[in-house]
């Protein structure tokens, strides 16, 4: 497989921080841009492999880091606050940045863990940003919608982490083991929505349920097999939100794949099938079907 070669766009202000975009386009203007939305605590750095795959079948692909993950220093601090809707409203200025450079493409979020929850609010913030949003491995954080004891389980996870990044200031992630180091305030949302199911947003008075139940763009949502983090009924909560949104399911299993495992992170080595499904939706969404789209659900 070749290299891909990401080119710096723009860099845009997000408080504290500067959000440095990279894309690589594609040869066809009209082509769809995908935007990718990392993981907590994941840099963009990790995603090449899948965005190689993207562009190998005709995207521009568009790369970003969340404030404090990978190029967009300074990490979190008790100084440093943000939370969610910061994230939305950086996501939102990533997309007007690739509307001005590539007015001819068509504008898709791709959204991976926390990366689609963030897609699917901007989209019901403004659903004219985007022709549709792929939530992939991202599920609701909801504990009821987890399966049998994981769920409780989740319920006290979540919430100790909002207390321990309560208390510190921030959330010591990366020594702790999960989702690198973050603010109190993504940890205080994100508990949230873990507790109640529901996206109430710190520092926002905007009605993210009603607007979510408003949304009609196209949303493909892609559940991974030994996926623990985000399991195919979570992933479900999550969609349903988007009632009135034209659905389409899929399963990323071994089996499709061809790969010996998977999970939350793994599928981005192996994830030319995934490329597949989501280049045909895109497709589909814009009118130019062509052999092998996205079609039907497939559990």
């Amino acid at each position: 497989m070749a290299d891909l070669t990401l080119t710096e766009l723009g860099e845009l202000p997000a408080g504290e921080h500067r959000l440095t975009v990279r894309a690589c386009a594609a040869e066809d203007p009209a082509a769809p841009a995908v935007v990718l939305l990392p993981a907590m605590g994941v840099p963009a750095s990790y995603y090449p492999p899948f965005l190689h795959e993207l562009h190998e079948r005709g995207c521009t692909v568009v790369s970003v880091d969340w404030r404090g993950q990978g190029t967009a220093p300074p990490r979190a601090d008790r100084k440093i606050r943000f939370g969610y809707q910061d994230l939305v409203d950086d996501a939102a200025a990533v997309v007007d940045l690739v509307a001005r450079e590539f007015p001819a493409a068509p504008r898709f979020l791709v959204g991976h863990s926390l990366g689609g929850q963030i897609a699917l609010l901007l989209a019901a913030a403004d659903p004219s940003r985007v022709r549709g949003v792929t939530l992939l491995a991202s599920g609701s954080v909801w504990f009821r919608s987890f399966p049998g004891v994981q769920g409780w389980k989740n319920l006290v996870a979540t919430q100790f982490v909002a207390a321990v990044s309560s208390l510190l200031g921030f959330w010591p992630g990366e020594r702790l083991g999960f989702g690198g180091r973050q603010p109190a305030g993504i940890m205080a949302d994100w508990a949230r929505q873990g507790r109640t199911g529901r996206y109430r947003l710190g520092g926002s008075d905007f009605d993210y349920e009603r607007a979510l139940r408003e949304l009609d763009v196209p949303l493909l949502t892609v559940s991974v097999e030994g996926d623990e983090l985000a399991p195919a009924s979570s992933v479900d909560h999550l969609a349903a939100k988007a009632v009135a949104a034209p659905r389409t399911r899929r399963h990323y299993s071994c089996e499709v794949a061809g790969a010996a495992k998977l999970g939350h992170y793994a599928w981005v080595y192996t994830s030319g099938v995934l490329a597949d499904w989501i280049t045909g939706w895109a497709a589909a969404a814009t009118g130019t079907t062509r052999p092998g789209s996205a079609g039907a659900d497939v559990r």
